[in-house]
């Protein structure tokens, strides 16, 4: 292995032992923000996206064949029961963290090897790769709500999606190391 995968390696285990000691606190420090963002208004630009991403999420649901429908920032799944669930994506829940995660990974990950182009290349990759990971986490979150019930998808929501992140960014980084970068 060499210095600049082992580099990237260590970053990305401090940064999930960091996400997993403190993630209850981040959660409910999160719940707080959004709660203020929202009565102050600051979240209205991020808020502008997720009409945009909640038809996103339904037409991945309607692949998997879950009967869903979105109007501006609700999306509703039906179980197979035939009852409705309503569930509400706030501008916190479309994956602003994961940017920030992937931004500071950058930092390790781009350092070395590999030209302008290569770099670009990786930028482009993770950057798509973190906007996919983020629709299909709030979609597994309103297939959760589907079948299993709202209680799991809320714990889902709120550990499950980062730590799924988390595992995204090892692949990510171990497939930029081996074969962009190198």
């Amino acid at each position: 292995m060499t210095r600049t995968r082992a580099d990237v390696n260590l970053t990305l285990i401090a940064m999930a032992c960091a996400l997993l000691m403190v993630m209850p606190l981040v959660t409910t420090f999160n719940d707080l923000l959004t709660a203020w963002a929202m009565v102050l208004g600051a979240n209205n630009p991020l808020q502008a996206i997720v009409p945009a991403e909640s038809r996103m999420v339904v037409s991945l649901l309607s692949v998997l064949g879950v009967h869903a429908a979105a109007s501006g920032s609700h999306i509703v799944v039906w179980d197979g029961s035939g009852s409705m669930h309503t569930l509400f994506i706030s501008w916190n829940c479309i994956g602003w963290q994961s940017v920030i995660l992937f931004g500071v990974s950058m930092i390790s990950g781009l350092r070395g090897g590999g030209g302008v182009e290569a770099r670009a290349q990786v930028i482009l990759i993770g950057v798509a790769g973190t906007m996919l990971l983020n629709l299909v986490r709030v979609s597994l979150v309103a297939l959760i709500a589907a079948t299993i019930g709202v209680g799991p998808a809320i714990l889902f929501h709120d550990y499950g999606g980062t730590i799924m992140f988390v595992a995204f960014l090892f692949a990510f980084w171990a497939m930029a190391q081996r074969w962009i970068l190198e």
